[in-house]
């Protein structure tokens, strides 16, 4: 299963990427996150349904620096990444 993130409030220049990757990679999920133009951050993340629904928790929360003002959700389509990535612009 995949699904793909939008976070928006707080959540550039705080690193929300960067503990975003850990708690992807402690989950075991695949995927990525990237900052938009917008000001929010977009995961794409693969996992199972536990996986996602505990990610998603997360990002609802976010580290300690962020602000979380909503979280929007999206299917996706699958994706072969064989791990968890920050891109960077």
């Amino acid at each position: 299963m995949t699904k793909q993130f939008f976070v928006y409030g707080r959540v550039q220049g705080v690193g929300f990427r960067y503990f975003t990757w850990k708690e992807a990679r402690k989950l075991g999920i695949k995927g990525s996150v990237r900052n938009r133009h917008d000001g929010s951050v977009e995961a794409i993340a693969q996992g199972s349904e536990e996986q996602l629904a505990a990610f998603e928790q997360w990002l609802r929360l976010g580290p300690i620096t962020a602000k979380i003002e909503r979280v929007i959700v999206n299917a996706h389509k699958e994706i072969s990444d064989e791990d968890f990535s920050v891109i960077r612009d």
